[in-house]
This record gives structure tokens, C-alpha cells and sequence, in this order.
């Protein structure tokens, strides 16, 4: 265990509080007008998988544990789990869907991905930045419609919905980003 500030945590950092180990899912440093700084802090406990709320000064320090991040391809999913393989020595993980969260959406054949481990046990995945994907289904292009000022929804080969601007169509590639799901550019390739 390091003592670290707690305004440097972010998201995917292990720390302990009350004797127990739990991953940070989102960090905010609120910086009032009046008073002290403070840390709001989601984090889901790795014992059980219930979230709960911590809340420090900035100031203050926190207990943050080593954890192993690592290069792993996925395999597939199934009833178990998610599957994914050390390329390095061949070892492969299982890993929950409750460990994944929103992110399994993302998730394609051979895509490398980098799983954070404690003690052998996954507690958290970090996806590329941008993720290429095929638009399914989306409305129309209407004619006189500027791209600057208007974006239509459409539905994504993985399921996701985006907004996209409207003179992308249905059977285009895209790329997203997977912080918050927003369209960036026609994929080149």
C-alpha cells in the first residue's frame, strides 16, 4: 500500500478504506468559493461489488494499492464470463460482466485491451480511446440540413446509440470515443 493525495485519484485506482479494498469508478475534485477542497469519490468494494461514496479533502492522503496492468486480447464471452489471454505467456483470465460494467459493449474478437489485476483477480479494464464501429440503423438524410448545427441518433453494430451528424448513413464506419460514447470521424479504412 502507497499513501497518495486524494485529489490524484482517478478512475480505475485501487484504495482501501475501512480495512477494505475498493476500485474507483469516477473521482471529482469540487473546489467550492468558500472551504476546503474536497474529493467525491464512486467506488465499487472488490470484496462484494457494492458501490458506495467516499468523500476526502484534497489534502488529505489515501491508502492506494499496487496493481498489476497488463496487456490482454479478448477472446469471447459466454455464461462465465469474458475471456481474455496474456499474449505474453498464453494465460487466459476470466473476467464478470460486473467487473466490465458499460464497457463490455465495446468488446470485439482480438481487440487489446489492458486489465488491471489484484492478487490474480481482474478488478478493472481500460479500452482504447477510440473504437471503430458500423452504423445499423439511422434516419435518413434530409436535404438542406447544415452539419454544423444538427446530429441525428443511430444505432451501432454493438449496440450502442450515438449521435452522429446527418449526413452519415446506414452501412458507414465511424469512429467513437469510448469515454463518452461521441462520434469523431468516418473511419478510414
Amino acid at each position: 500500500m502507497v499513501k497518495v493525495i486524494a485529489s490524484s485519484l482517478r478512475k480505475g485506482h485501487v484504495v482501501e478504506q475501512d480495512g477494505k479494498l475498493h476500485i474507483v469508478l469516477t473521482a471529482e475534485n469540487v473546489h467550492p468559493g468558500k472551504g476546503n477542497s474536497i474529493t467525491n469519490v464512486n467506488m465499487r468494494r472488490i470484496q462484494d461489488g457494492v458501490k458506495v461514496v467516499g468523500r476526502w479533502r484534497t489534502v488529505e492522503m489515501v491508502e492506494k494499492a499496487d496493481v498489476d496492468e497488463r496487456e490482454y486480447d479478448y477472446l469471447y464471452g459466454d455464461a462465465e464470463g469474458f475471456h481474455f489471454m496474456n499474449p505474453e505467456n498464453f494465460d487466459q483470465i476470466t473476467v464478470s460482466a460486473d467487473v466490465l460494467g458499460d464497457d463490455k459493449a465495446y468488446l470485439h474478437d482480438g481487440m487489446k485491451v489492458y486489465l488491471k489485476t489484484f492478487e490474480g483477480v481482474a478488478i478493472a479494464l481500460a479500452l482504447p480511446q477510440r473504437v471503430t464501429a458500423e452504423i445499423v440503423e439511422t434516419e435518413p438524410v434530409v436535404k438542406g440540413q447544415t452539419a454544423s448545427s444538427s446530429y441525428k441518433p443511430a444505432l451501432l453494430d454493438n449496440g450502442l446509440r450515438v449521435m452522429v451528424p446527418p449526413h452519415i448513413g446506414a452501412g458507414t464506419r465511424i469512429v467513437i470515443l469510448t469515454e463518452d460514447n461521441s462520434y469523431v470521424e468516418r473511419a478510414k479504412d
